[in-house]
């Protein structure tokens, strides 16, 4: 019996969008490829893990919500007033919002380290710090490419920067993404902590 209430309630993997808040810049189906990666990481039972933001987070939160899926942000914001009414940022789409009140910078380390691991779609200035984080914590990173913006820059930067690849996994594929991605968490729960075994 507690074998089964064991596999039964495992904890899910949790997932990070990491994209540009303004898409303006961003491939033309970019949020559309971000709603379907929600939907695909519903699908697979896993959370989806935002900054409680507009944009592809949100695109991404819509397609996940709508599978039927669990959706949980992080928000720069101390409370929900700050959050709609200085920040200007929605709340539907989310089952819980964490009100972190650490602004983005603190809410991009917070948002990165709960999560199993980050994918990156399109993205500003703020993508790339949340991708830098992860990077150095050793996560396992996804980048959808084509999607325009920081996603398609990052291999060229990782590569000029001599720090080697990272934890990272590139495709244009969603589904392909996303088993790449799951493929290096699952190494994460096997025992790797850091880009070591323990």
């Amino acid at each position: 019996m507690a074998a089964k209430l064991t596999r039964r309630y495992q904890l899910k993997y949790k997932i990070c969008i990491s994209g540009a808040a303004d898409t303006g810049h961003c491939a033309i189906d970019a949020p559309e490829k971000a709603e379907q990666l929600g939907r695909e990481i519903a699908r697979r039972g896993m959370v989806l893990v935002t900054g409680a933001t507009v944009g592809i987070p949100y695109w991404a939160a819509k397609g996940a919500k709508e599978e039927g899926g669990i959706v949980i942000g992080l928000s720069p914001a101390a409370s929900e007033a700050a959050h709609k009414k200085s920040y200007k940022l929605p709340t539907d789409y989310h089952d819980l919002i964490i009100y972190t009140g650490f602004e983005y910078s603190g809410r991009n380390l917070l948002l990165t380290r709960s999560s199993d691991a980050v994918i990156v779609v399109c993205g500003r200035m703020g993508t790339l710090n949340e991708f830098t984080i992860a990077f150095e914590d050793g996560k396992p990173i996804g980048v959808l490419e084509g999607t325009g913006g920081t996603a398609d820059e990052l291999r060229d930067i990782v590569k000029r920067m001599h720090r080697g690849p990272g934890r990272i996994v590139y495709s244009k594929d969603i589904k392909e993404l996303l088993d790449k991605v799951i493929s290096e968490i699952d190494k994460d729960k096997k025992g790797r902590v850091n880009n070591r075994y323990v």
